[in-house]
């Protein structure tokens, strides 16, 4: 029996959380954006495609962060939620080593030098 290798997925905001995000990781995994909002269509449609993969919300700490937030806690609940801390508010201004920390609680590799 074959093992499957499960895909890791990190759902962000916007490119700036993207390229935040990829500054520091040392494991390749899709990101993506969804530009502060997501259309429930376009929810289904991501629930369908991330099926089977482990999949994390890191989104800003802020108003539309907190409701895109609660809009995938509601119909994708089998996502993992990561939090940055609310004094940086913005996952893309949060300090490097801040962001390979919260990404390093969830077991997803980060380049040692955040560390």
């Amino acid at each position: 029996m074959s093992l499957v290798e499960v895909e890791k997925v990190i759902i962000v905001e916007g490119k700036s959380d993207k390229k935040k995000v990829l500054h520091v990781l040392a494991e390749q995994i899709e990101i993506i954006c969804t530009n502060g909002t997501i259309s429930l269509s376009k929810m289904d449609e991501l629930i369908d495609e991330l099926y089977l993969k482990d999949v994390y919300i890191l989104v800003d700490s802020d108003d539309a962060g907190d409701r895109l937030r609660k809009q995938f806690k509601r119909e994708f609940p089998e996502a993992s939620h990561l939090y940055i801390d609310k004094t940086y508010r913005e996952v893309a201004t949060a300090p490097d080593q801040h962001i390979a920390s919260v990404l390093l609680s969830a077991n997803i590799d980060v380049n040692a030098k955040y560390l």
